[in-house]
């Protein structure tokens, strides 16, 4: 007996028993029992062949049934018994010339073998019909035999159609082709399915024939069109598939009819090839299965959902009267082509994909490769969402098929190079798998199996081997879990992309940026200077290069979004500042396409704030902060801290430390910082577009005074290091005012004082200088010109102020203190907190402080009176000429200092016996207050209304005009711009909500004042 393992090798299943026993003597003839090899070099070739099939065995024992059906059949014709298959062949001459030209056509040999180990249901075919083996042969000419998906009947039809049994001869022979091809021709998936929908189409037109050439006599010809739809439609039919078609008549005298003929090709196609599915037509199985041209279009204007206009992307002429179909095509293009512009339709395409998902088995979910997460499905929608929404004025986009629409959208910059050779590389991984596991047993299938033997085959018809470490399946699975994950991103990324909603929301004709309609739709639109912001589009969307493409995808939609601001002609111009600037750096445009709502985002920031607009000119790189929103909050000082001290070290670490630089690159990270908070705030009211976590007022500036405590430190480091000192002298940074208070606004400087403690034994004097060169050198750098924001460090509420020095001890302090303060210093330094330098010495201060602002029994009845005429004189003395009190943030009635001045003097009053009023922000010790029952609670959200919408104001006033301000204007665009920035609505009555609030803060102040 043979023994297994020899034949093993070649890959035979049951380490080779069975498969000895068929090519055996008793077999095929083929194999040498005896000395364990093959018995000729041509037995050797076949039996190579037989092993590098998909699945050998199964080769094998195909080849081994249809050489004994071609040995049986030749017995019969000469008069023998007829037999069933046995274990045995009979030699036979007929079955030797089958082996012997297989033996001499290499080519036949590959083509045949591989069909066999490949496709059971071929296998079987080839078994019952065993002289079509001659349909793979090698051509005269040395070509192999035709491929293309034509239907072959030679001269048996004579002049009328063919019959259905030799339609479905043909159609077997054409497709036996397109599959050996397939497995051995190396020409890649998109000729093999091109070849399957014309071998469709041309069974269809057989079809349509046979069909009408059954009609009744005396019945006329119809005008009836066959339109192509779904995967035949678009050129990409699988090997087993339903067929999707509609049936179109040109007019009510073609109905009846239509209807027969129509009616005979879905049977003729049933039991020819595959089912035939009319379903996609208007009303689907409910409607009437032939409409004419006219109901037709009136079903689609009327009834028609978004799914009914994304299936007729695949539709296409496929058999009967194609001028109908291409008449029926023309007149529905229009429909088609702006069903995007519905308000539902980007939602509708998304939440059929979800219910297809939804309706997969929960079983069979994951192994799902055609309608699963990271399936073909995912592929198909987003590449018709996007056909649907930019085709309507890119007609390169309009190709039926997934594929040819994917390149068209890559090469109309719509999606990404990388994303789109991504898709492209998932797309024909996925749908090779889908092949392989329809030809199998030529059933439709797209679930990916589980049994252990049938993966195996998979792997091996799709040509996996394996690998050091990992076998064939694991080689495959590796491949199917990288491209579904992908597949799935990528879908996500362009199916959910707010742009998509966005450009969908622009009717068609303002896509078109031809200079006459742009011109046209500025003008609709608002813009001021309609010529200059024509000359910006130009310069922008100017020439062919995919960045003026996508900037023509782009603009349609920002022009919409810049129009919804006050000043529409600035958004556009800045927006041309930062692609001048951008616009040679590869992510920029491809951040605005693909990153979410970053293109919106943009446009409302450039549109509405000239503050953001300068930081972002001067670092263009920081636009990537739109992309997401956990970069649009507020880092922790610490982080910050550790990282300003960290850009200034890079140039101090040597020998010769340039402050310059060091201050430099802490600025550029200020800038940064500033421009992140400032977009978080013009977000934050942005609906949709806000981040996941909007930040409000307070939240703003805390954030502010975070990041001027990482300045200072920084600043202060560098400053150090540039002015040593004596060793152990130390030095303290104490934030006071708005910066004390974490209280910073955007435009606000930095109220600090500056404390030092001299080394052990040396006196205040010898270090004073020290200290005073330190401190001159931080404000010096910090303040110095320079591309970013300066900061301005104000020490004038130093003891003398601007006539005292500027660096004082700890013990100056103390002794000043004790001996000459005034009340006013002592409201101060309510505000008073440790922000950088040695924390030791800011503790000793604050305590120091703590004596001064919480005074022993209170304050005396002189000094609330004394309170009273400061208040009194800064409101007569420290408003600007001209300023309208009424409507000023900060000194103006019911605006930030009346709050501030009523919070503090309760605080001076009753803080020193009241612990929980100790702190330095203003809205938390007037919560404490209302606690303590010190203030009415009417009052106490009257000032906290007051205080909070002008803090509001303040900041949005500087991040539209780009300047400070605390003037709230009456009327024009730059109220405009900070009602939009706070909300939104009508201006006038936004101030006149301003001036009720503030009037009732203003009467609650006083109130507490006079108490």
């Amino acid at each position: 007996m043979t023994r297994p393992s020899r034949l093993a090798r070649y890959g035979f299943a049951d380490n080779g028993v069975r498969a000895a026993d068929l090519l055996g003597p008793s077999g095929l003839r083929l194999w040498d029992a005896e000395s364990q090899s093959p018995v000729d070099s041509d037995a050797g070739e076949l039996i190579n062949a037989l092993s590098r099939a998909a699945d050998p065995t199964l080769a094998l024992r195909q080849l081994h049934r249809m050489i004994d059906a071609v040995a049986r059949a030749a017995q019969r014709v000469n008069g023998g018994p007829v037999t069933g298959p046995g274990g045995e062949i009979t030699e036979s001459p007929a079955a030797d010339a089958v082996l012997h030209a297989i033996y001499a056509d290499a080519g036949l040999r590959r083509r045949l073998i591989a069909v066999l180990g490949a496709s059971s249901a071929l296998g079987d075919h080839l078994v019952a019909n065993h002289d079509q083996w001659r349909v793979l042969a090698t051509g005269k000419t040395g070509l192999p035999p035709n491929a293309e998906g034509h239907l072959e009947f030679g001269d048996s039809t004579g002049e009328g159609p063919p019959t259905v049994p030799l339609l479905r001869t043909a159609y077997r022979i054409a497709l036996l082709r397109i599959v050996a091809a397939d497995l051995t021709g190396g020409r890649g998936l998109e000729p093999t399915m091109v070849a399957l929908s014309r071998l469709a189409d041309e069974t269809l037109a057989a079809a349509y024939a046979i069909a009408v050439a059954g009609l009744p006599g005396g019945t006329g010809r119809p005008r009836l069109a066959v339109v192509a739809m779904g995967k035949c439609g678009g050129n990409e039919l699988n090997y087993v598939s339903d067929v999707d078609v509609i049936f179109v008549a040109a007019g009510d005298e073609d109905l009846s009819a239509g209807t027969i003929v129509a009616a005979r090709l879905i049977e003729v196609c049933g039991q020819v090839a595959w089912p035939v599915d009319a379903a996609l037509r208007p009303e689907g199985n409910r409607g009437p299965l032939v409409r004419t041209l006219a109901s037709h279009q009136a079903y689609y204007r009327r009834w028609a959902r978004t799914w009914e206009f994304q299936a007729l992307l695949k539709a296409r002429p496929a058999a009967g009267d194609l001028e109908l179909a291409a008449e029926w095509l023309d007149d529905l293009a229009p429909l088609i082509w702006h069903a995007a512009e519905r308000p539902e339709a980007v939602a509708d395409v998304r939440d059929m994909r979800r219910k297809i998902i939804d309706n997969v088995p929960a079983r069979e979910v994951e192994r799902e490769i055609k309608r699963g997460p990271g399936g073909l499905r995912d592929i198909e929608f987003a590449v018709q969402l996007l056909q649907l929404v930019h085709g309507r004025i890119d007609e390169t986009l309009r190709e039926p098929g997934t594929l040819p629409a994917l390149r068209a959208l890559v090469a109309g910059g719509y999606v990404g190079r990388d994303d789109g050779e991504t898709l492209l590389r998932g797309y024909r991984f996925l749908r090779s798998v889908e092949h392989r596991l329809q030809l199998q047993n030529l059933r439709r299938t797209h679930t990916v199996p589980d049994d252990p033997k049938a993966l195996r085959w998979l792997a091996a018809a799709l040509g996996y081997k394996a690998v050091a470490g990992r076998d064939a399946v694991q080689e495959f699975r590796s491949d199917w879990v990288g491209h579904a994950a992908h597949v799935r991103r990528l879908h996500a990324k362009l199916l959910y992309q707010p742009l998509l909603e966005a450009v969908a929301r622009v009717p068609a004709e303002a896509l078109r940026m031809t200079p006459e309609s742009a011109g046209r739709r500025l003008e609709i639109l608002g813009f001021a200077d309609p010529v200059a912001a024509l000359r910006h589009l130009q310069s922008l969307t100017g020439g062919v290069s995919r960045t003026a493409a996508i900037q023509r995808t782009l603009l349609p939609m920002l022009l919409q979004e810049f129009a919804d601001a006050p000043e529409p002609d600035r958004g556009l111009l800045n927006y041309r500042h930062v692609s001048e600037k951008l616009g040679t750096t590869p992510w920029y445009l491809r951040l605005l396409r693909d990153g979410g709502p970053v293109a919106r985002r943009l446009a409302r920031v450039l549109s509405l704030s000239r503050y953001a607009t300068d930081l972002l000119i001067r670092d263009p790189e920081a636009l990537r902060l739109l992309a997401d929103d956990a970069e649009l909050q507020p880092r922790p000082r610490d982080v910050l801290l550790d990282g300003f001290i960290a850009a200034a070290d890079r140039h101090l670490r040597d020998d010769t430390p340039d402050a310059t630089k060091a201050i430099t690159a802490v600025r550029a990270l200020r800038r940064r910082e500033l421009f992140r908070l400032a977009c978080a705030d013009i977000l934050s009211r942005a609906e949709e577009l806000a981040p996941a976590h909007p930040l409000d007022v307070h939240a703003i500036g805390i954030a502010l005074s975070d990041v001027t405590d990482a300045t200072l430190g920084a600043a202060l480091h560098a400053a150090r290091r540039v002015h040593p000192g004596p060793e152990g002298l130390r030095i303290a940074v104490i934030g006071m005012g708005r910066l004390g208070g974490y209280e910073m606004s955007y435009p606000s400087d930095a109220d600090v004082l500056f404390v030092y403690a001299p080394p052990e034994g040396m006196s205040d004097g010898e270090a004073s200088a020290s200290a005073h060169a330190v401190a001159e050198e931080l404000r010096r750098t910090l303040a110095a010109p320079a591309p970013d924001p300066a900061l301005g460090v104000d020490a004038d509420l130093r003891p003398e102020g601007r006539q005292g020095p500027l660096v004082r001890s700890l013990n100056a302090y103390a002794q000043y203190y004790a001996r000459w303060s005034k009340v006013w210093e002592s409201q101060a330094l309510l505000r008073a907190r440790f922000v950088a330098g040695d924390v030791g010495l800011g503790r000793e201060f604050e305590r120091l402080a703590d004596s001064m602002r919480y005074p022993g029994g209170g304050l005396t009845r002189e000094q609330v009176i004394e309170i009273r005429r400061i208040k009194a004189r800064v409101e007569t003395e420290r408003l600007p000429r001209g300023a309208d009190p009424n409507t000023h943030a900060k000194l103006g009635r019911g605006g930030l200092a009346d709050v501030e001045w009523a919070v503090q003097l309760l605080q001076l009053r009753h803080a020193y016996a009241l612990p929980e009023l100790r702190m330095t922000r203003t809205l938390e010790a007037l919560t404490a207050e209302l606690k303590a029952k010190l203030v009415d609670r009417v009052d106490a959200a009257a000032m906290t209304a007051g205080w909070t919408l002008a803090a509001q104001v303040r900041n949005a006033l500087t991040l539209v005009r780009g300047r400070p301000t605390d003037q709230l204007p009456r009327h024009g665009v730059e109220l405009a711009g900070v009602v939009q920035l706070l909300g939104g609505g009508d201006p006038g009555e936004f101030v006149d909500r301003y001036l009720r609030i503030t009037r009732r803060s203003r009467a609650a102040m006083e109130r507490v004042l006079d108490a």
